[in-house]
């Protein structure tokens, strides 16, 4: 009989050792680091229990096993905090260090980057393509209500959000450069404001242009005269959808439409395009100049002139430098 209880005491000895040198040798592995041997990025979906996330990442190999991370998971209490998302795991990453990511929800951050200039519809072509933002956009911002910059998102977010994250900028941005304008401006409130940062910002794209350019169109508003700004032609032809797949033609500028500054008095109905922060100030402070006229100066750049006729000696050097590179002008 004791003889017996030994053998069954001795059993229940070596077993308790075994099962112990098991769960060393697991925790062993735990912490130990993984057989991935590059960085592996990987979506885990929402509802994902331990055991599941843990089958996934063995799949990929990024664990050497699942029962690894379930165990240690458990045993160290991350397992009932970790969350879905796109993560990205590092090479040779260890089960206790997925677990820790998982468990804080560190995912992926990607970004939408959002330029200046662009209309609205093409703001939220950007959006509806954007890899991992999930929903519909069911309110459509108006035009020039979006602020053009580079927008931070996980796999998951909603557009609707990040399109709402955008106006909010642009509203938030007019509010803080309205009250500090330069006096005596020929607009009323900041939404005429935003008319014409937009029509600058598509007229040039360099920094130091923009706040002589806005001169050049608040001294014209000011003496009662057009505007005379190609974009807002092609604004009114395009629909707000984009660029044009062909140069302006003279008839164009002629065609009667509500966006047409050669055929309007004033500022058009709506901006033509989404300013950024640039534009809005340059409006806001333009330049302290008499010039009425610029044209392209063949370079990327422009020349700018306070008269008609220096205006078209402007011109007339331009069509000798398109018609020298066998060009045309835009």
């Amino acid at each position: 009989m004791r003889r017996a209880l030994r053998g069954v005491l001795l059993a229940v000895v070596v077993a308790c050792l075994m099962a112990a040198s098991t769960a060393g040798f697991v925790w062993w592995r735990y912490g130990a680091a993984g057989p991935s041997p590059a960085p592996v990025t990987l979506l885990i979906p929402r509802g994902s229990g331990v055991a599941d996330i843990a089958r996934q990442l063995a799949a990929a190999n990024v664990l050497a096993d699942a029962y690894t991370l379930r165990f240690g998971s458990r045993l160290d209490g991350t397992a009932r905090r970790f969350k879905a998302g796109e993560y990205a795991f590092a090479a040779g990453i260890s089960p206790a260090a997925i677990a820790a990511l998982l468990a804080n929800g560190r995912t992926v951050v990607r970004r939408l980057v959002v330029p200046e200039g662009l209309t609205t519809a093409q703001v939220l072509a950007l959006a509806r393509a954007a890899e991992g933002l999930e929903g519909e956009i069911a309110i459509v911002p108006g035009e020039g209500e979006l602020m053009p910059d580079t927008y931070y998102y996980s796999w998951g977010d909603s557009r609707a959000q990040i399109v709402e994250r955008q106006r909010r900028a642009m509203a938030e941005t007019l509010a803080a450069l309205w009250p500090g304008r330069a006096p005596d401006l020929p607009y009323k409130a900041p939404a005429e404001a935003a008319v014409l940062a937009s029509i600058v910002e598509k007229e040039t794209a360099r920094d130091e242009e923009r706040p002589h350019v806005a001169a050049v169109f608040v001294n014209r508003l000011k003496r009662g005269m057009k505007l005379q700004a190609d974009p807002t032609v092609v604004y009114g032809l395009s629909g707000g959808q984009g660029p044009l797949d062909r140069p302006l033609t003279r008839a164009d500028l002629d065609t009667a439409h509500r966006w047409n500054t050669y055929v309007i008095d004033g500022l058009p109905p709506t901006p033509i395009a989404n300013p950024g922060r640039a534009a809005l100030a340059a409006i806001l402070h333009p330049a302290a100049s008499e010039d009425l006229y610029f044209v392209a100066d063949g370079k990327g750049g422009h020349v700018f002139a306070r008269t008609l006729a220096e205006h078209n000696r402007n011109v007339a050097r331009l069509r000798q430098v398109e018609r020298n590179r066998g060009g045309t002008t835009e």
